[in-house]
């Protein structure tokens, strides 16, 4: 999921109770719930690189021990020097300084990595997927239940959030007396509503799945389907279907028991290899694609100019061509996935010179130096 999520979820798991154990618990949980995304800095090093490494090793069981350990380090440096300050202004002005709530470090180091967790748990609902037991087993898992970007976790985990605190204005107005920890009860429903809208999604994903299976959508024998989540509607399904000779998509509305596929724009056809797809998939972002992308369409596409890269420049014995690499998990129509124009969401280009040497690659519309 996108970090707007996983910061969420972390402080509704921190006001779940837990802060209750332990100061900072929240703090820790918030923490924790994103630390895993560390890993967008291989982006510096490139956009291959960055899909070689997102969701990596930090999105695994082993990390998550380490990324709690890590983050209560850095919750413990923070309250060394809150403590400090404190102490200094209390000795400035003559006074006790007041004791700060307790902090226990075996609950808060729990709290990190019940967090940490989440994140993995978060990101394996989606259509992206991880690597959980990454390096033992490089396979990745996706659940394909929840888009990337949920508005309707949001507008739970924010009111979760929220709630609360408008609630302690209308009391302050009233004179009641302040609760010290207030909200448990909204990140406890937030945190269930979450769970329970990932068991609705699963249940209309077989629904599709079996609408799906009771219809000839394509013309050929089927070998492998997948089903892809929409935001907001759960009756939406983006189906993508195998056959021998081509791929074929399909729109399927559970609520309606309507399957929209038309052959003339929906059918993909394999791409022909060539010398030039093969040696793209050997260079460094032919390789982690493919291990990625688990509906990975190749093509040679000839002379098109790359997004974000220029193409080589030649002796005039020297040819190039170009080789896209686009998944079609993401041929989403709203998200500009059209196949006649358009940049497709996560794709990859690389240039090929006399059908085997690379002479750049490119991902999302930025050239890997």
């Amino acid at each position: 999921m996108e970090p707007v999520t996983h910061f969420l979820t972390g402080a509704c798991i921190g006001r779940a109770g837990l802060n209750r154990k332990t100061a900072y618990a929240t703090l820790a949980a918030v923490l924790a719930a994103e630390a895993a995304d560390i890993d967008v800095l291989w982006g510096l090093a490139g956009p291959v690189e960055e899909l070689k490494h997102h969701r990596g090793i930090t999105h695994t069981f082993i990390a998550v021990p380490v990324v709690a350990a890590a983050v209560v380090g850095m919750v413990w440096i923070f309250d060394r020097w809150r403590e400090r300050r404190r102490s200094h202004k209390a000795n400035a002005l003559n006074q006790n300084a007041n004791a700060p709530p307790a902090v226990h470090w075996g609950w808060l180091y729990l709290t990190a990595v019940i967090s940490a967790l989440s994140h993995l748990l978060l990101d394996w609902t989606n259509n992206y997927g991880l690597r959980p037991f990454y390096p033992f087993n490089p396979r990745w898992y996706a659940g394909n239940l929840v888009f990337i970007a949920e508005p309707v976790l949001w507008t739970l985990l924010i009111v979760a959030l929220v709630m609360p605190w408008l609630l302690g204005l209308a009391d302050t107005e009233m004179g009641v007396k302040k609760k010290q920890f207030r909200g448990r009860g909204w990140a406890i429903f937030a945190l269930t509503g979450m769970v329970l809208l990932w068991g609705w999604r699963w249940a209309e994903q077989g629904r599709a799945r079996t609408m799906a299976e009771n219809t000839q959508i394509a013309t050929a024998a089927v070998k492998r389907m997948a089903l892809e989540p929409y935001p907001v509607n759960v009756f939406r399904w983006h189906a993508i279907l195998e056959t021998e000779e081509y791929y074929q998509t399909a729109e399927i509305n559970t609520l309606s028991g309507e399957i929209e596929s038309d052959p003339r724009r929906d059918v993909i056809y394999k791409p022909t290899a060539t010398a030039a797809t093969e040696a793209a998939k050997r260079t460094l972002l032919g390789q982690v694609y493919m291990d990625w992308g688990t509906w990975a369409v190749v093509r040679d596409v000839g002379h098109e100019e790359a997004p974000g890269m220029k193409p080589p420049k030649l002796p005039r014995n020297r040819e190039w061509t170009t080789v896209e690499f686009t998944d079609l998990r993401y041929a989403y129509s709203y998200l500009g996935a059209g196949r006649s124009s358009g940049r497709k969401p996560l794709s990859g280009w690389v240039y090929i010179v006399d059908g085997r040497d690379e002479a750049g690659e490119a991902m999302n519309g930025r050239e890997q130096k």
